[in-house]
């Protein structure tokens, strides 16, 4: 979420891509993460309350946002090094290649789709009221909740507050943007510790992902704070076991990005090669730039229902390592999913699983 709210599992797949986050560089300055792996797992278990650097974090972010200041540094002195998180986050090696049917493949198979058909057919009021409210299709909504966690099955067992901190003061410093990470990572420290303590609810058993994304969502803190809502009208936001508060969190989390109701996600595209620009049409990567006419005009070829598109589009590649990329015209809604997890592999993972999870469906 993600991130953007950051899907762990789609972290595994591909390095996270481009994340905005403030500077770190000063707090580099007061404090160097150990360089080497040896060297971490030589501390692990380390409670962070051997850390000046952490301790004193504590006490200037209970000042900062009027808590107590005992509280924040008993809770983080508890929190823990993991070297294994620190590890998990190094990115992919230099000229991986990318293969967007062996991504699929992780995401659209016989499990989820069967998942996904359980859930849609256990919350088909809740996804109908979701897409009343909010305007975001249920094979949408499904299709998010199916890559980022197959329905509930697979939420992470990393404690949050572990995690988060260890990213957000050890985070690899051999890492190309290690300053910027960790400074997200601290802030989303931050949000953690600020959520649990106005709930007052134990920050030992939250469990999430290794980059602290957490629940059936993956919501990453700041997610929760700003987009998690109570859907089922309980007093309580639990996007852990009340799917109600799942579904209505991910529809209003798209709607809040700009989702459009009732535009299609992408387009078929084909190219004429006598006027093809491919280099232009590329240059803006997912973001959707082009009109109809300036994207034709371009060299890419539209049909149907394409062609009354009245929204901005952009040519998204897909590519399949050594074989030929794969193409979609883009629009303003498929950018709206990449705001979840910015990878258009990860977009195109959560549009197909939705609609084969729909096409699965027993006829009512």
């Amino acid at each position: 979420m993600y991130v953007p709210r950051f899907s762990a599992v789609a972290l595994t797949v591909f390095a996270l891509l481009a994340t905005s986050s403030q500077s770190a560089v000063a707090a580099r300055k007061k404090h160097k993460a150990p360089a080497s792996l040896v060297e971490r797992n030589a501390m692990r278990g380390t409670p962070f309350s051997t850390s000046d650097e952490a301790m004193q974090w504590a006490a200037e972010m209970a000042q900062r946002r009027e808590v107590d200041a005992g509280w924040v540094q008993r809770t983080l002195g508890e929190a823990q090094l993991l070297p294994t998180v620190a590890r998990l986050m190094q990115p992919a090696p230099a000229g991986t290649p990318k293969n967007w049917r062996v991504y699929r493949s992780r995401f659209i198979d016989p499990i989820r789709i069967n998942a996904g058909v359980k859930f849609w057919q256990e919350n088909a009021a809740l996804l109908e009221r979701a897409e009343r409210e909010y305007g975001v299709p249920a094979d949408i909504i499904v299709g998010i909740i199916g890559v980022e966690t197959i329905y509930g099955q697979q939420m992470g067992t990393f404690r949050v507050i572990d995690a988060l901190a260890t990213l957000g003061f050890n985070f690899p410093p051999s890492h190309p943007r290690a300053a910027e990470r960790q400074a997200y990572f601290r802030s989303e420290l931050e949000q953690f510790l600020l959520l649990q303590y106005k709930a007052g609810t134990d920050p030992f058993k939250a469990l999430g992902s290794y980059a602290g994304a957490m629940g059936m969502p993956q919501f990453m803190p700041s997610s929760w704070a700003k987009w998690a809502v109570d859907f089922d009208g309980d007093g309580r936001i639990d996007l852990s076991r009340s799917t109600a508060d799942v579904i209505g969190s991910v529809a209003n989390y798209f709607r809040s990005y700009g989702w459009q109701s009732g535009m299609p996600t992408h387009f078929a595209v084909d190219f004429n090669a006598a006027t093809l620009d491919k280099e232009a049409l590329l240059a803006p990567d997912i973001l959707p730039t082009f009109s109809v006419k300036s994207f034709t005009e371009k060299g890419a070829v539209l049909s149907g229902q394409a062609l009354e598109h009245q929204g901005k589009l952009a040519l998204v590649e897909l590519q399949n390592g050594a074989a030929e990329p794969q193409y979609v015209a883009g629009t303003e809604n498929f950018y709206v999913i990449t705001r979840y997890n910015w990878s258009s592999y990860y977009a195109m993972a959560v549009i197909e699983l939705g609609r084969e999870v729909k096409e699965a469906l027993p006829a009512r």
